[in-house]
């Protein structure tokens, strides 16, 4: 397996898309959500792609995978978030389809390369 520049790995930038997707949606949240459900789901959507950067430029694979299970990690975090904004009508059907789709696209990603890591020599 070559050694991919964290910005090369497609998982990462899927991320990077569902992060800003985050973003967007969220601009449409009431101000009184700002430190509240508005936060969480930035703070945990940024989370992803941020782990899986700071995992692949780490020097040993344990970190690597430590990190890429951090990433999955705030990945179901967002998704419980960006259910929960539906459940409580900030977030429209349709967009949280979306999310969820790009969501799980990215987990089968992640659990991809995690196996990738783990049968290293």
């Amino acid at each position: 397996m070559k050694a991919q520049h964290y910005r090369e790995l497609i998982v990462w930038q899927k991320s990077m898309i569902l992060a800003k997707r985050c973003y967007q949606l969220t601009k449409m949240f009431p101000k009184s959500e700002l430190f509240g459900m508005t936060s969480q789901i930035r703070r945990s959507a940024s989370s992803i792609p941020a782990n899986i950067a700071e995992g692949n430029a780490r020097a040993h694979t344990k970190e690597y995978l430590n990190y890429l299970s951090v990433a999955q990690g705030s990945l179901a975090e967002l998704e419980t978030h960006l259910i929960l904004s539906h459940d409580v009508d900030l977030l429209k059907k349709d967009d949280l389809e979306k999310c969820l789709s790009l969501s799980d696209e990215i987990s089968r990603m992640l659990a991809g390369l995690r196996k990738a890591l783990q049968s290293r020599p």
